[in-house]
């Protein structure tokens, strides 16, 4: 990890936080088909008339709400592609089983670390201005401004994939920072100090050590 990611601030990942939340669910009853910005715009504007509907307010709605996270985050993220991606070399090594193992305990982590932040995403007022797409081939960056009622601007970019069932978010970058690339150095780090089997046990056990930056996996 650079000094630069060490020294990053937590509020800016809060705000990654509240940038998966609003995938997650915004993907509900949503074909997701057509260009790369038009699957992020829909998936934004769906979700924020989400996060002001009642029915899903209040945490007797807790259990309700996570397991629709869960249902839905199956066709928002391209888990294999992000998990490969986040494991790097060491993927390699993995047998047809074990990379089995480690995309869904991965997609577990992520979920586990996001999901209950939810009210927060709710409780955040901002616009989304669409600033840019860059498409090449199968991969696309969709460049977007959060701006919040402080008028606070915080540069996110969402990087797709074009699979069978249309383009699948693999990574989101917020001010130029990779979700995946500050997995990618804590998984490496486990593993050059230890070995793969005590990530994967640290992963099954829930250890809050592998969270993303200024987070615990709940």
């Amino acid at each position: 990890m650079t000094p630069e990611e060490n020294n990053m601030p937590s509020a800016r990942w809060r705000w990654t936080i509240v940038v998966l939340g609003i995938v997650w669910l915004g993907l509900s009853g949503l074909a997701v088909a057509g260009e790369p910005t038009d699957v992020v715009k829909q998936i934004t504007d769906r979700v924020l008339k989400i996060l002001e509907d009642p029915q899903w307010q209040g945490p007797g709605k807790q259990d309700e709400r996570q397991q629709q996270l869960r249902q839905i985050s199956e066709h928002a993220f391209a888990w294999e592609d992000m998990a490969r991606r986040a494991l790097a070399v060491h993927w390699r090594e993995r047998s047809p089983q074990e990379r089995q193992e480690f995309v869904q305990l991965f997609r577990e982590l992520v979920e586990r670390t996001y999901i209950n932040r939810l009210e927060q995403a709710s409780k955040e007022k901002q616009d989304i201005l669409y600033t840019g797409e860059r498409v090449e081939d199968s991969r696309a960056v969709v460049s977007t401004k959060a701006i919040t009622t402080r008028r606070t601007e915080v540069p996110l970019d969402y990087r797709l994939v074009k699979e069978a069932g249309g383009w699948k978010i693999y990574d989101v970058l917020i001010e130029g920072v990779s979700l995946i690339n500050n997995y990618r150095s804590q998984f490496n780090q486990i593993i050059s100090s230890s070995s793969y089997e005590n990530l994967v046990q640290k992963m099954r056990s829930r250890d809050e050590s592998v969270a993303a930056p200024g987070q615990k996996a709940q």
